[in-house]
């Protein structure tokens, strides 16, 4: 992946996925909403039996803003629909990124990294530089979800897929990472050979070329202290690290943190 963008080089939910809000904070929601939508084992949100109200669309946007306030983001009163919609559809099957898995290491039984290949592909990014990096994640998947939601040049309702990514960048010394931050949304199967545009010009449609990337499974948040950790236990892992490019690295996020395992993943990428 080049340095300056958000494109991979080598050999690819829902603002949750970005570790704003937490479990508890999302079980409190639920009791607020009543059995508007109610989260199922697998810690996906049911569909709703009727559309929302108004005031229900208000109360969910209301108790986002106060918990994304906790980690000093600011959700507009413009992202009620976007809400209300991603939620809405929470219950359609979400498309998974499609790869060739090259190789598996295991380990009594479980995987301990996993070698794909990715095709050439599209994906719709937007790179964001705040203070904070659950900022730059919170703030930059709100973009991408009034893009998903229907603030498109088709002005339809794209539809969620699985991974969402976030490029990050170590520091020269590798202790912690830096400010610039890619997230990344993959533009869905049947939409790859004309992606709609978005109307928001700071969301970039990328092509980006078919990449070779290791994989570890973690469970958990998202921040920056988890990050280096799951960085270094890779990087200890992998026979020869020194194929994969030192100073950037991707998070993949599938489920939503209502999830009582949330799946994460950290990627290597194999330089070209």
């Amino acid at each position: 992946m080049q340095r300056e963008g958000c494109r991979m080089s080598g050999g690819v939910q829902e603002p949750a996925a970005a570790g704003m809000i937490t479990l508890d904070d999302l079980d409190n929601m639920t009791d607020e909403l009543g059995s508007d939508s109610a989260y199922n084992s697998n810690g996906s949100i049911e569909e709703e039996t009727e559309p929302m109200e108004d005031g229900e669309q208000d109360r969910l946007l209301n108790y986002w803003q106060t918990v994304a306030r906790g980690h000093q983001v600011e959700v507009p009163n413009e992202m009620a629909e976007p809400i209300h919609q991603l939620t809405r559809n929470r219950a359609e099957e979400r498309q998974s990124v499609p790869f060739l898995l090259m190789s598996c290491k295991e380990k009594c039984g479980e995987v301990v990294y996993e070698k794909r290949q990715y095709g050439k592909a599209k994906w719709a990014c937007i790179k964001m530089n705040e203070e904070r990096y659950e900022q730059s994640i919170c703030m930059g998947f709100m973009k991408l979800m009034r893009y998903i939601c229907e603030q498109n040049s088709s002005g339809q309702y794209l539809g969620m897929t699985i991974p969402i990514l976030t490029t990050v960048h170590t520091d020269e010394a590798r202790n912690g990472l830096t400010r610039s931050v890619t997230v990344a949304y993959y533009i869905p199967n049947h939409l790859q050979e004309d992606p709609p545009q978005p109307t928001d010009q700071e969301i970039i449609i990328e092509e980006w070329p078919s990449t070779v990337v290791f994989a570890r499974p973690f469970s958990g948040a998202t921040n920056e202290e988890s990050i280096m950790r799951e960085i270094s236990l890779l990087a200890e892992l992998l026979e020869s690290p020194d194929l994969c490019l030192q100073d950037t690295f991707i998070i993949a996020g599938y489920t939503n943190p209502a999830a009582a395992n949330r799946r994460n993943e950290i990627w290597f990428l194999q330089r070209p």
